[in-house]
């Protein structure tokens, strides 16, 4: 097989008190350091830390996918029931088909730890041939939405096969972080 297809991956953490710098934002390092383990494709980042804004988000998203050709764009933050979570609106406000499988696994995952994951509103949707994740804010619970739980798969196994179907390039994951899961006549040889 040849080199793995480079990829190009947008990070967006959205908070507002991390955006005005009262605490170091801690959804990036933990997203960049996970993808890092379990891609093999080489990956040029775009990463942002913006406040909890509807407009702000949305005009980020498309900037993401539509100017800088992200094939993969992931947020943290701002996914709850409060007055400013306004991420799941300003992700579904970009929108060209919704991905709802993801917010679902997510969710599931988050329930064998506790019971309020239920007020997660994460959802996960496709704009042009990109692939765009809302996923928590907290580092452990990124880590364990993206690689599961011994008894519950973790979302990233499809992610490879969605970028796949929509177009983007070939990921190659490594097995002993998340092995990609791909009908064996998709897989390259």
């Amino acid at each position: 097989m040849s080199d793995p297809d480079p990829i190009k991956i947008g990070l967006l953490s959205v908070s507002d008190r991390a955006s005005a710098g009262v605490y170091e934002d801690k959804g990036i390092p933990a997203l960049k350091e996970w993808l890092t383990r379990a891609l093999k494709n080489p990956i040029d980042w775009d990463t942002r830390v913006i406040p909890d804004e509807q407009d702000g988000i949305t005009h980020a998203l498309v900037e993401l996918v539509d100017i800088k050709q992200c094939d993969l764009v992931l947020t943290t933050g701002g996914t709850g029931p409060a007055a400013r979570d306004v991420t799941p609106e300003a992700t579904l406000a970009v929108a060209d088909k919704e991905m709802p499988g993801f917010g679902e696994q997510m969710r599931q995952i988050s329930l064998k730890f506790v019971p309020t994951a239920i007020l997660s509103r994460q959802v996960a949707v496709i704009r042009k041939q990109t692939l765009i994740i809302n996923l928590p804010g907290q580092p452990k619970s990124i880590a364990e939405t993206l690689s599961g739980l011994p008894d519950v798969p973790g979302i990233f196994a499809a992610v490879p096969y969605c970028i796949d179907l929509i177009g983007g390039p070939y990921l190659e994951t490594d097995d002993v972080v998340c092995k990609a899961f791909r009908p064996k006549s998709a897989v390259k040889r």
